[in-house]
């Protein structure tokens, strides 16, 4: 199993952007030092909390301070952009880190940004839709172009004005072939989403926000549209993030992982409830959909999505996790913001060199056994 980061990221309102910026910085350098394979970084363009307004350039700010861990968007928002700009500037980034670049995708959940687009009205589904179809185009085929794709909003020519013997009319390839791995994030239960990414082959990232019931829907969805059309799933390239506190001894895992009133993890979750009942999407985080909104308390939250505890505990609570939702390739660890910058890096090095290697030698053994 594959250890991997995602941070949206989320800080506190008054909180300088300047040095929050610099912080998520080390915090996926660090995370290239500890071995993680790879770093999502989500964007948005109107919410103060969330400080990256596009992944791509906050990655590419990472190239030359990282060595191995692949650097991936958490996603590109496909209705905020033209897809012949997505094309173009993925393609760079892909050839500026050789190679070390992930595509990951989505519509663009906050309604605010697309009413600053002006897109609010419009079905931004289907413009995600039409997005990657042509995204994958313009890396498939070779100029001059005239993409014009049945029942899509967006065309693409260049045989108009361009001349190749002079260079014009190219657009931008990848420097993986066919192009980098494509990840989506999947946020709701029986995910249809899940099952559109089994069918295209693109790889199922489960959010952190989630119950681990609901989690355990989307393999099955995701399985579900890949036999339709004939591919074999497979678990490795299923991606889980879980919200995980690791400390050296279990008062301080317990005070910094959900009691303290401080803790980045309570703030964290305060944010998503109140932003979830406030998009009426409560019902990820409740047991069932007719359950009650007051059954979706705070405590209950902490209490269902942190995983938190010493070494050990954390390692049972993985290793539960995989047992409940079934095999998946990477645990994906969610960052959060710096309240305690020795708490937050010493977490990191317990999950990057204790926690994960005795989950993997845990799932080994029963292998070795048969």
């Amino acid at each position: 199993m594959r250890l991997g980061y995602f941070t949206m990221p989320m800080h506190p309102m008054e909180r300088n952007w300047t040095q929050t910026l610099k912080e998520d910085r080390q915090t996926i350098i660090m995370a290239d030092r500890l071995g993680f394979h790879d770093a999502f970084v989500g964007e948005h363009l109107a919410d103060k909390l969330e400080n990256v307004t596009s992944s791509m350039i906050f990655l590419s700010s990472l190239i030359s301070e990282t060595k191995t861990i692949k650097l991936a968007t958490g996603t590109s928002n496909l209705s905020q952009m033209h897809p012949t700009l997505i094309a173009s500037h993925a393609a760079m980034m892909d050839h500026l880190s050789e190679g070390r670049f992930i595509l990951g995708i989505s519509a663009g959940a906050l309604p605010t940004d697309a009413e600053a687009l002006q897109n609010l009205d419009k079905d931004r589904h289907k413009m995600y839709r039409d997005a990657i179809d042509v995204i994958l185009e313009i890396w498939r085929r070779d100029p001059p172009y005239d993409i014009d794709l049945p029942d899509n909003q967006f065309k693409v020519s260049t045989g108009k004005t361009g001349d190749l013997s002079l260079g014009i009319g190219y657009l931008a390839k990848p420097y993986q072939n066919p192009h980098p791995e494509i990840v989506g994030t999947v946020v709701t239960p029986h995910s249809s989403s899940a099952y559109a990414m089994g069918k295209r082959d693109f790889h199922p990232l489960s959010a952190n926000f989630l119950l681990t019931k609901w989690v355990k829907t989307h393999w099955a969805r995701y399985v579900e549209g890949a036999t339709e059309v004939g591919l074999v799933a497979n678990p490795a390239d299923w991606r889980v993030a879980r919200t995980v506190f690791v400390a050296d001894d279990e008062a301080t895992a317990r005070r910094y992982g959900i009691e303290d009133l401080n803790s980045p993890y309570r703030a964290y979750y305060d944010q998503m409830m109140r932003k979830m009942f406030r998009a009426k999407r409560q019902a990820i985080f409740k047991e069932a959909p007719e359950e009650a909104d007051s059954a979706v308390t705070l405590e209950r939250i902490l209490d269902q999505l942190v995983i938190y505890g010493t070494v050990n505990s954390v390692v049972d609570q993985i290793l539960a996790l995989r047992d409940e939702v079934g095999d998946f390739g990477e645990l994906v660890y969610a960052g959060m913001d710096w309240v305690d910058p020795a708490l937050t890096k010493r977490s990191m090095e317990l999950m990057a060199n204790q926690v994960m290697p005795r989950v993997r030698d845990a799932i080994r053994r029963p292998a070795a056994a048969q």
